[in-house]
């Protein structure tokens, strides 16, 4: 199994992180986006990418993870009852869409002047990220992951949106404004699976 991918993406990490909490052996494949590797394999020419050993593709994040998920191997990241199902499924959509504003202001930020978006998109981005950032603090008031007492799948799409945040925003001190997040992502690092991730 060979994953194309770059380490700079949070898509990516989150995918690594689903890989090393199950224990599956796979290929790591470092490329860009726009590697013609990649739109060979992958009709929207996305990373992360995951070539199966039988060639087919498995491709975008949140199917990737499910599929590594649904391999053998423990422990589990999506619980399999319904209910709890899809509150991990959420939370992967929370730590994903956080991801997809901050990407969103990363982009913004270096287009020339004359064709940024302007305060108002910035703003608006800000405020999907403060919002996700919000849900994550209220939710980490009750135990150390974002849902129930085991690391799953939400907790995989948190961690990386929170590091991308520290990549992509440096002066954003979401630690100060979030302190339960912030030892969340403390502990977080401390896993084996997320350690280099």
């Amino acid at each position: 199994m060979k994953l194309l991918g770059n380490p700079r993406s949070p898509y990516v990490r989150k995918v690594v992180i689903a890989l090393r909490e199950k224990g599956i052996a796979y290929d790591y494949v470092e490329v860009s986006a726009g590697d013609p590797a990649v739109g060979a394999a992958n009709p929207l020419s996305k990373i992360p990418t995951l070539i199966r050993d039988d060639g087919t593709v498995v491709f975008d994040s949140p199917v990737i993870a499910e599929y590594v998920d649904g391999m053998d191997g423990k422990p589990t990241l999506i619980p399999a009852g319904f209910e709890a199902r899809i509150a991990v499924k959420q939370w992967e959509a929370l730590g994903d869409g956080v991801t997809d504003a901050a990407v969103a202001v990363a982009h913004e930020e270096r287009e020339p002047a004359e064709k940024r978006k302007g305060p108002e998109f910035h703003a608006k981005q800000r405020k999907k990220i403060d919002g996700g950032l919000r849900r994550m603090e209220d939710a980490l008031g009750a135990g150390d992951y974002v849902h129930g007492g085991a690391f799953t799948l939400g907790d995989a799409a948190c961690y990386s949106a929170l590091t991308y945040l520290d990549r992509t925003q440096p002066s954003f001190d979401w630690r100060a404004a979030y302190p339960r997040t912030a030892a969340y992502f403390a502990r977080l690092a401390q896993r084996p699976s997320v350690a280099g991730a």
